[in-house]
């Protein structure tokens, strides 16, 4: 049963995506930009293919709802990490972006074991801090093949919405996260 689910269409791409990530980093730390960004741009494309399959041939699967994000986590954490290493992205935004995903990774596996909750799906704000990481790492890399003052804009302006997201996304789902406890039946203590 999950060996058939690997082998939907859907998950198929985002395990493709992985298997870009390595490439995109040693392009990244080759200095050869122009691949790293065209392999960034085919794994951003494989992640929206992804969701549409799934959607259109009837193909979501338990497996992609877990492999999808975890995925996206680690093709953003890593593009934000290598170009920071790189110095490239202000370690700043980095530390903002590895804090709150490792604290909500923490945090949800912490509410699973106690609490038996499941439903971590993302709120506008945690999508709307995906895509300005995306947006931020796309236009740091476009500007080291085409340094043009737009293109600098357009990676500040992702980069500062990218630190503002992470902190109204991390704060919000905190909030949701109470609210849920406190409607959530509590399982009995073991005595």
């Amino acid at each position: 049963m999950k060996l058939r689910q690997l082998l939907t269409a859907p998950n198929q791409l985002t395990m493709l995506r992985m298997i870009f990530l390595p490439f995109i980093v040693i392009d990244v730390v080759k200095h050869d930009f122009k691949w790293a960004l065209a392999l960034f741009m085919l794994a951003g494309i494989s992640d929206g293919l992804d969701g549409l399959l799934a959607r259109t041939l009837h193909q979501q699967t338990v497996l992609g709802q877990y492999l999808d994000p975890i995925a996206d986590k680690l093709l953003m954490s890593t593009m934000f990490l290598v170009l920071s290493i790189e110095r490239m992205i202000p370690w700043k935004f980095t530390v903002m972006v590895f804090s709150r995903d490792v604290s909500i990774l923490l945090l949800s596996g912490v509410l699973f074991t106690i609490a038996g909750m499941r439903d971590f799906r993302p709120s506008i704000f945690g999508k709307a801090n995906t895509f300005a990481q995306v947006g931020a790492v796309f236009f740091v890399m476009l500007l080291l093949v085409k340094p043009i003052v737009l293109v600098q804009s357009l990676a500040k302006i992702f980069l500062r919405a990218t630190f503002l997201f992470t902190i109204v996304s991390a704060v919000h789902y905190a909030i949701v996260v109470q609210q849920r406890l406190q409607s959530h039946p509590r399982p009995a203590l073991k005595e």
